[in-house]
């Protein structure tokens, strides 16, 4: 089995989904990114929502991102992902050349086909169309990003510079893995994925290692491979503590699940935790956790998500720091510049 050996990247992504207002929310994943950034987290990426809050709170990363960009200096800034049809593609190609620049080449461009299959309706859409709208937009965002004429002879300004090198596709499927590399573009795992029915027990890399296998395979030659494997991870001081929030945030996932009508086969507190593929607990315990998944081993950027436990703010902040002081090291992150002492975040209930 093929293993990737470029050093590790440490990233931090967000749904955007703690428990408040929009504009608070908004103000707490910005302070979560430019604690990522004091403790030298590589990158940093949001996820797009549209209509349902209880899914993910950002319909407009970009925008968000803007913002977050006029208030760091270092820490690359990633969409996970932009859903690509429900877009104007040329708009899309303006706003990401606009951010970036703003950014000063901090930009990964993350997209994806979407998700619900009700939030394409409003964009005058069908989900079942979104292949073929997907494929077709990304072929407009790239041709503009390159410089290459747009119906009526125009061109992209600001031009894209080196965006189209940037370019991540999310996948659950070993189909979309051999066009991530086909295209030479970043391949992004996600946090969980539905298990087929006749494997209803398989681990989470037993589903990605052959995703990762096909897009290795078809990655045009001297292309050096990136692989984003997402990650649920909540690390504490205490196990207790740790274990405590995994309850609340995992049961209320549970009931969000039963709502749209879905299934979910576990009741206990351990149940739900392979259940959503979270690990939780303290630095040594999480450790353990991740070394075991085998996937892991062979991506080249570690993300990770404190979804579907969704802690309060000050405790996301504290396993943000055990993250990068504990738990990635361990794992082949080799770190990053980061302030000489940032300062460590005191946890509050």
């Amino acid at each position: 089995m093929t293993r990737t050996d470029i050093p590790k990247k440490l990233g931090f992504f967000s749904r955007v989904l703690d428990q408040a207002d929009p504009a608070t929310r908004y103000r707490l994943v910005a302070e979560q990114i430019i604690h990522a950034e004091a403790f030298g987290f590589d990158t940093a990426w949001v996820a797009q929502h549209h209509f349902n809050g209880d899914e993910g709170g950002l319909p407009a990363p970009l925008v968000f991102l803007a913002d977050v960009a006029a208030r760091t200096s270092r820490i690359r800034l990633g969409t996970g992902v932009i859903t690509l049809p429900m877009e104007d593609p040329v708009r899309v190609a303006e706003d990401t050349a606009v951010l970036d620049l703003l950014s000063n080449g901090r930009l990964e461009v993350g997209f994806g086909t979407g998700g619900t299959p009700q939030s394409f309706l409003p964009f005058g859409l069908e989900s079942s169309n979104r292949g073929s709208v997907y494929a077709r937009h990304l072929a407009t965002v790239r041709d503009a990003w390159a410089g290459r004429a747009l119906a009526g002879d125009n061109y992209l300004y600001p031009a894209g510079g080196d965006l189209g090198d940037r370019v991540w596709q999310a996948t659950f499927s070993v189909g979309g893995g051999e066009r991530a590399g086909r295209d030479g573009d970043g391949l992004m795992l996600s946090r969980t994925q539905p298990r087929p029915a006749e494997t209803p027990k398989a681990e989470l890399w037993e589903l990605q290692n052959p995703i990762i296998d096909t897009y290795l395979a078809a990655l045009p030659k001297g292309r050096a491979p990136r692989i984003l494997g997402s990650r649920s991870l909540f690390v504490a001081d205490d196990r207790k503590e740790a274990l405590h929030f995994a309850e609340i945030g995992l049961n209320r996932s549970v009931e969000r699940f039963i709502a749209n009508g879905h299934k979910v086969n576990a009741s206990t507190t351990a149940e739900l935790i392979k259940a959503f593929d979270v690990h939780v607990g303290t630095p040594d315990e999480v450790i353990a956790s991740l070394k075991a998944d085998q996937s892991l081993a062979r991506v080249t950027d570690l993300v990770f998500q404190v979804h579907s436990v969704d802690p309060p703010h000050s405790y996301i902040l504290r396993s943000l720091e055990l993250i990068a002081t504990e738990v990635a090291p361990a794992l082949g992150w080799l770190g990053a510049t980061r302030n000489s002492q940032p300062q460590r975040h005191a946890v509050t209930a």
